[in-house]
């Protein structure tokens, strides 16, 4: 492909990617009266949070949960369907819908902040410039900061006979013309776990394959058990401490997934889901003085997102832990800020962990075992959503908030739920948990009621009632006779 004889002006930032992180750097930046530019290999803006993996698992997940009825099943009956007999067509038509408004809103703060846009493959001809091939020829970008954005492709190991239609990785899901009867889904990641209990919502005969020996063992150990037993009672076959050896579509709608201890599971459609990799083909990262590890991600200073190469930065999934589309986020506004000597906040030391799974399942702070690992004192409360008056109203019958507080202290230490509403709830206990506040803000403040909010008192009168009683008298009265003092002026 011809290159462009001359060469483009030097930007201030070169954007690759325009997922979270690099869209939020690239604003960042704007808003800084830098020139800017983001450059994206892929049809549309919005990189593969937009395209293939927040936003349209997201969108997947809810319309499943309308079109099936899910939430709505506790009162009526599992037989209950709000639409019957639903196609992939009824679950692709509200996906696009939102996807077209996602990039229309970034289309719109990229043009607002003047952020200049090119569309097509980047490669590094240099440290400081790039080769982009468009379709209409290539041309040359060269910029003082440079943020590496790119994110990740799914891992597609040689074992998985991949062919787009039975067998399929996390991107070709989304663009089934069918839905399975049968699915084995390998890789109890948690993008495997998001989409096994998606499909187990619509009734689809669920097989999740994991050589682990449980389930996202990252959880509260409490939180992973009850969601491991809500997916059994619905019936989703685990097999744990199983390898895959291979994985092939043997006739129309017809798959086989061997086993290392030589069991077979048969389904019409696979998906695989164990891990993912760097996007980084075609880059060159050499000519830039870059070298990424075996799953193609890069090495970073994390609290600048800086490289080895000191005015190139990477933020998003392609550096790593934690991969999450809010973090992300908050890697590429630091990158920037970093970039141009601006000052940037460090983010908290604890953020939320959202699993959209059904029920989905939110996470901040220690774990009841890495509390332990420390040597910490602590109590547990528990709240049952279905002990709460909203549960009753929604027909909530599982899911519940379970929070570990430090007894000298009585510090907030974790929050950890699963059920509906999880990954809006925890931001209530994120705030409280990063202001360093205690149990006495749940037991003492007012929720509206009736609400699933209403849980995180519950659950502290839960400890409460658990600690010892002479450590939370003098606590109470303290705490009375310092209100008893302001409320008199003295």
């Amino acid at each position: 492909m011809p290159t462009t004889e001359t060469q483009a002006p030097i930007y201030d930032l070169l954007v690759i990617g325009s997922g979270p992180a690099g869209r939020r750097a690239a604003i960042q930046a704007a808003k800084l009266n830098k020139r800017v530019i983001v450059v994206e290999r892929g049809r549309r803006v919005g990189g593969v949070s937009v395209h293939t993996g927040t936003i349209p698992s997201k969108t997947l997940r809810e319309t499943v949960l309308n079109l099936s009825g899910w939430r709505e099943r506790e009162f009526y009956g599992r037989a209950y369907r709000a639409k019957q007999d639903i196609t992939a067509e009824d679950l692709g038509k509200r996906l696009q819908i939102t996807l077209d408004h996602e990039v229309e809103v970034l289309e719109h703060q990229f043009a607002r902040n003047n952020v200049d846009t090119v569309m097509g493959s980047a490669r590094f001809l240099s440290p400081n410039s790039v080769a982009v091939d468009t379709d209409e020829g290539s041309r040359i970008i060269a910029a003082d900061k440079i943020l590496l954005a790119v994110g990740t492709t799914p891992y597609r190991p040689a074992h998985i006979g991949f062919d787009g239609v039975n067998v399929l990785d996390s991107d070709e899901i989304l663009d089934i013309t069918r839905i399975p009867r049968q699915l084995v889904v390998v890789g109890a990641s948690v993008i495997g776990v998001e989409y096994a209990s998606i499909f187990s919502a619509l009734d689809v005969k669920v097989t999740l394959v994991d050589p682990n020996s449980g389930l996202l063992p990252f959880l509260d150990r409490e939180l992973s058990e009850e969601f491991t037993h809500d997916l059994r009672d619905r019936g989703v076959a685990l097999r744990f401490g199983s390898k895959v050896l291979s994985a092939d579509s043997v006739g129309p709608e017809d798959c086989r997934v061997v086993l290392a201890d030589g069991r077979e599971l048969r389904a019409d459609m696979v998906l695989f889901s164990a891990g993912r990799e760097g996007a980084i083909k075609g880059l060159g990262l050499e000519a830039a003085g870059l070298s990424a590890d075996e799953r193609g991600r890069l090495v970073v200073d994390k609290a600048t997102c800086q490289t080895a190469v000191p005015h190139i930065y990477a933020a998003g999934d392609i550096i790593g832990f934690p991969s999450l589309a809010s973090t992300s986020m908050e890697q590429g506004r630091i990158a920037a800020c970093h970039a141009f000597n601006e000052p940037a906040h460090a983010p908290p030391e604890f953020f939320p962990y959202g699993i959209y799974s059904v029920p989905e399942i939110s996470t901040i702070g220690m774990s009841e075992e890495q509390i332990r690992e420390r040597g910490i004192p602590y109590e547990a409360g528990v709240a049952r959503f279905r002990e709460t008056s909203r549960g009753h109203i929604m027909g909530i019958e599982s899911g519940f908030l379970k929070m570990l507080f430090a007894l000298e202290t009585r510090r907030l230490l974790g929050i950890h739920i699963m059920g509906e509403g999880a990954t809006e709830l925890i931001h209530i206990g994120q705030a409280v948990l990063n202001l360093e506040g205690t149990l006495d803000y749940f037991v003492e403040n007012t929720f509206n009621y009736p609400t699933l909010a209403e849980a995180y008192k519950v659950a502290a009168l839960d400890a409460w009632n658990r600690m010892p009683k002479a450590q939370s008298s003098v606590r109470t009265t303290a705490a009375a006779l310092e209100r008893a003092v302001k409320a008199v002026g003295g």
